[in-house]
């Protein structure tokens, strides 16, 4: 009977939409305890081989660790400790609120089904959701509110490329992709922006290809300060559609400049420490506090020491690493452009293009140029065609 039961189970949550992702939430926490009530239509709760109800208006279940297992609590009523929690929507388009009460953390809420497990003695999460669900709520949170359509539709573009792309990135821990900025925000379902829903739709199964028809790294960023920077300066990676280039739709945007300041006595002794900086030298001593970038460079003063901008932003905590900087009175101040790693699309600059009259088709090329946009299905058509050839030849 427990055999039948997991198949069916597996069956339904494999088959009740085209395209389900698993995503695994709260990824940033040790979640111990958190409560699932209600928002949005009923879902039924099953525990391991044992059906428990439904989630109803006004109800709600607490979930925590008891024995290396979940245990489960409807209410006030104790019903025991599982393997496996499923909880199943019964109608489509329905969605529970999740209250993390172990740590403490904001309330979010999802619509799809949920699969909870303990993992690492940590409650592990999944959401079972379609690909355009968690689309929208990926955009919303990445993209905010307020947009025009046109950038949401580049957004979600992207979106669904890195989706593809990396699918089963986090296939050792149970799910496909996870709630975090590594692989896409995903912090609530599709909440405030209506709009999002279309543009996700109006792309839908369209994707970014590179010249050998492999799904793009669709990387993208708050702001680039005026100039994108290269994939090699941040990652040392070369990538053939993403080079440095000048883009002026971003240069008068909200996050376009920083500045920052630093004790003169902390930036030494990052120099000297990790870099060796010839401190000894007494005119190269005196450029240690003072650097000027007016287009994207990767090293700090000259290449010749070794001092990748990189660091400099990941020690400090700098918005970019295209700044400058100067000495004044004990401090080092830092005046920045761009936030972010600056490669790929500037999000600001997207939404300034968006606002003057671009398509997305228009912004997703400016972004990556050389790149071609497809029907993934298509796409997955040939490609399973072209190897069937070969191997009849």
């Amino acid at each position: 009977m427990r055999f039948i039961f997991t198949v069916l189970i597996v069956f339904f949550l494999s088959n009740s939409f085209a395209q389900q992702l698993r995503i695994g939430l709260f990824r940033e926490y040790a979640t111990k305890k958190i409560s699932f009530s209600y928002n949005n239509g009923s879902y039924s709760i099953f525990a391991d081989s044992l059906d428990f109800g439904a989630i109803l208006p006004n109800e709600f279940i607490d979930l925590s660790i008891e024995n290396g297992k979940v245990h489960l609590k409807k209410g006030a009523t104790d019903i025991g400790d599982f393997e496996t929690v499923f909880l199943i929507q019964n109608n489509l388009k329905t969605s529970l609120t999740l209250n993390v009460k172990s740590p403490l953390l904001k309330l979010r809420k999802y619509e799809g089904d949920f699969e909870i497990t303990v993992k690492e003695k940590n409650l592990n999460i999944v959401n079972l959701v379609d690909m355009d669900t968690y689309l929208a709520g990926v955009v919303e949170s990445e993209g905010g509110g307020g947009r025009q359509i046109e950038y949401y539709k580049v957004q979600a573009l992207m979106s669904r490329t890195y989706a593809l792309k990396y699918l089963g990135k986090h296939k050792k821990e149970g799910f496909d992709l996870c709630d975090r900025v590594h692989c896409q925000a995903y912090h609530n379902m599709l909440t405030y922006t209506p709009i999002i829903d279309s543009a996700v739709v109006k792309t839908h199964d369209l994707v970014m290809l590179d010249e050998n028809g492999k799904l793009i790294d669709a990387y993208f960023h708050a702001n680039c300060g005026g100039q994108t920077s290269e994939p090699q300066d941040v990652w040392n990676e070369r990538i053939n559609y993403l080079e440095t280039f000048k883009d002026t739709f971003c240069i008068y945007t909200k996050q376009a400049n920083w500045e920052k300041r630093v004790s003169q006595e902390d930036w030494r002794d990052f120099l000297v420490s990790k870099y060796n900086f010839p401190i000894s030298d007494s005119t190269i001593a005196k450029r240690m506090f003072t650097f000027q970038q007016t287009q994207r460079l990767a090293f700090y003063i000259n290449p010749i020491f070794g001092i990748p901008l990189r660091d400099l932003r990941e020690h400090f905590n700098l918005k970019s690493t295209f700044f400058s900087c100067y000495p004044e009175n004990e401090d080092v101040v830092i005046t920045g452009r761009g936030f972010g790693h600056g490669v790929g699309l500037c999000q600001e600059g997207a939404m300034k293009m968006a606002k003057s009259g671009f398509n997305f088709q228009q912004i997703a090329f400016y972004y990556f140029p050389g790149i071609v946009i497809e029907e993934y299905s298509k796409q997955q058509f040939f490609k399973q065609r072209q190897g069937s050839l070969k191997v009849l030849n």
